[in-house]
């Protein structure tokens, strides 16, 4: 069916209320082609994109068919009794998707738990385990524009969905092809069938006794309490209560919160992108840190699974900013240092990062004698990973981290969590100002230690139906012509993740990955430098990580610059 006949059908069908319909009808050819010449894709990661009345949007209607399918593969999974824990954000409709998507499960006879107010990711993450849920589902998009909103499926291990799940729940999404088979109650008849109940204190309170069990030193915290000015944003997001419960509970003193994004606001009215990678969501809080001599500065994304990073130069006075790298190696080290002075490292202690993260964690990794797992990007591997270790008995989990600004500390959540990264810093902060050392300090340590990593991403944006066609020829033209040469360096190895493969340029020789398939490039260069080149999941874009490994900051700051050039010019 083309897209008018799809267009027309929403504006005559029964199936979609006169609010839908009269947003449809003042729209332009343009955007009714772009709304409806495909449907909004029920992925790996769910669902993500624009809010609107159409298929390529997100809607009631999209929520709705999203939540059929997942309750369709409960069901045939023989689950339903366990129920689905449901939270949200702070964006346009996430309160509202989130009901559709309670009173779609409680339609099919699945009981769901939905959070009374917006609450992070993470705990979300905990709420599946907690409640001994069959899944979870959480209603963001995470840092996007606030024209964006998102729909993220959890299984029963809090973990986002792997396989076999992922293809099975997103087989059934695609199998209903009429909106009139959605099922759906009122709110006062699920109560009353006890398939509806709201939650929140009680998880909020098991959620941060679970946080202040990782701390390894709070002796540090109850000294220097007083002498450590910490600056937070929760960038109008989830973080600002959990963050500052847990820091004030703690016994931190000096927590000031830039006040201009303290509540929660979708319309993110003082940034243009709520990302913590960005140094425009920045602005605000540097601004309150010089007027309070702030030893850090923290950042939370609107869902606040990613942490961003300032840390003061006690010698200069300037604020240096952390990338996801740079703060989840210092946290590792962090962690695992003080895991050893305390008890011990286990033999089987595990160190997990994803394949487009720094190989600074391999030199931390192998430091502590701890085995490094590397998996696919997403951190919902690093979940299954803690699974594995579950269910086989082997392995114990010291700390997981991606260079997108997530990490986890402990096994409570299944997922990047920027509230225990926020604890952990601020502790870390503490420790180190006992000894006379600023965070900034710590950095420049570990990498006199390790050597100079620089690690750097790239995305490349293609938008609109040209633009998905492009991303698809240029990771196929890529994929039948491995490079030899990125530049001046010599590919070693190249690796692909969709084929199983991985091919020693020298000797021809192919091995497999050992990996999940998935639609990535990754290419071992010389001088401990790599490259690797993937679609984003959420994101009309390609993205391009790599990193190489200097003999001070300035040499690793200009090879990864020049490497940066000879990566974009591959794509043509």
């Amino acid at each position: 069916m083309d897209y008018q006949a799809l267009y027309d059908e929403w504006l005559t069908s029964p199936c979609f209320d006169e609010a839908t319909k009269a947003e449809l009808r003042g729209i332009s050819e343009e955007e009714k082609k772009d709304r409806f010449y495909t449907e909004l894709e029920f992925g790996t990661a769910g669902l993500r994109g624009v809010i609107g009345a159409g298929l390529n949007r997100m809607n009631i209607y999209t929520v709705r068919k999203a939540t059929q399918g997942l309750a369709n593969y409960i069901i045939k999974a023989g689950e339903q009794k366990k129920g689905v824990a449901i939270a949200y954000d702070s964006r346009r409709m996430s309160s509202e998707f989130a009901k559709e998507a309670a009173l779609c499960l409680a339609a099919n006879g699945i009981k769901a738990y939905l959070f009374e107010s917006l609450r992070p990711t993470p705990e979300l993450s905990f709420a599946v385990r907690k409640l001994g849920c069959i899944a979870g589902i959480n209603i963001t998009a995470s840092h996007n524009p606030p024209e964006y909103n998102g729909y993220k499926v959890y299984w029963e291990d809090g973990a986002q969905i792997t396989p076999p799940h992922d293809k099975g729940i997103m087989a059934e999404v695609k199998a209903i092809t009429d909106f009139s088979t959605l099922k759906t109650m009122q709110e006062d008849n699920a109560r009353v069938a006890n398939l509806f109940e709201i939650i929140g204190g009680a998880i909020d309170d098991a959620y941060i006794a679970e946080l202040k069990k990782q701390v390894k030193n709070q002796d540090a915290i109850d000294e220097m309490q007083d002498q450590l000015t910490i600056v937070y944003t929760p960038l109008h997001g989830t973080g600002n209560v959990p963050a500052r419960r847990v820091l004030k509970e703690l016994g931190f003193t000096h927590v000031y919160v830039v006040p201009e994004q303290e509540l929660p606001d979708g319309e993110f009215p003082t940034v243009s992108y709520p990302n913590p990678e960005a140094a425009e969501a920045f602005e605000l809080a540097l601004a309150l840190a010089k007027e309070k001599n702030a030893d850090l500065v923290l950042a939370t994304d609107p869902d606040a699974d990613r942490l961003g990073v300032y840390v003061k130069d006690a010698e200069t006075g300037e604020y240096h900013s952390l990338t996801g790298n740079m703060s989840g190696c210092l946290l590792a080290e962090y962690t695992i240092s003080q895991i050893k002075e305390k008890q011990g490292l286990p033999e089987d202690g595990a160190l997990i990062k994803t394949i487009v993260t720094t190989n600074l964690a391999d030199a931390i990794a192998k430091s502590y004698g701890i085995r490094l797992i590397e998996c696919l990007t997403g951190f919902k591997y690093i979940g299954q990973q803690i699974l594995g270790f579950e269910q086989s008995g082997k392995g114990t989990y010291l700390f997981g981290f991606e260079e997108s600004y997530g990490c986890l500390i402990g096994t409570h959540a299944r997922d990047k969590d920027a509230i225990v990264a926020t604890m952990a810093l601020c502790e870390a902060a503490a420790y180190y100002k006992k000894q006379g050392k600023t965070l900034w300090d710590q950095m420049l340590a570990i990498y006199d230690k390790y050597g100079y990593y620089k690690d750097s991403v790239k995305s490349v944006t293609m938008k609109g139906i040209e633009g998905l066609a492009k991303i698809a020829q240029t990771m196929e033209n890529l994929r039948a012509n491995a490079p030899e040469n990125i530049g001046p360096y010599k590919v070693l190895q190249a690796r692909d993740y969709k084929l199983d493969t991985c091919k020693n340029m020298e000797t021809g020789e192919v091995t497999p990955t050992g990996l999940p398939q998935s639609n990535v490039l990754y290419y071992d260069l010389e001088d401990g430098a790599w490259l690797c080149v993937r679609p984003s999941g959420t994101e009309p874009k390609i993205k391009l990580y790599y990193g190489v490994k200097g003999s001070s900051m300035e040499d690793a700051e200009n090879r990864s610059a020049e490497l940066g050039k000879y990566a974009e010019a591959l794509l043509g």
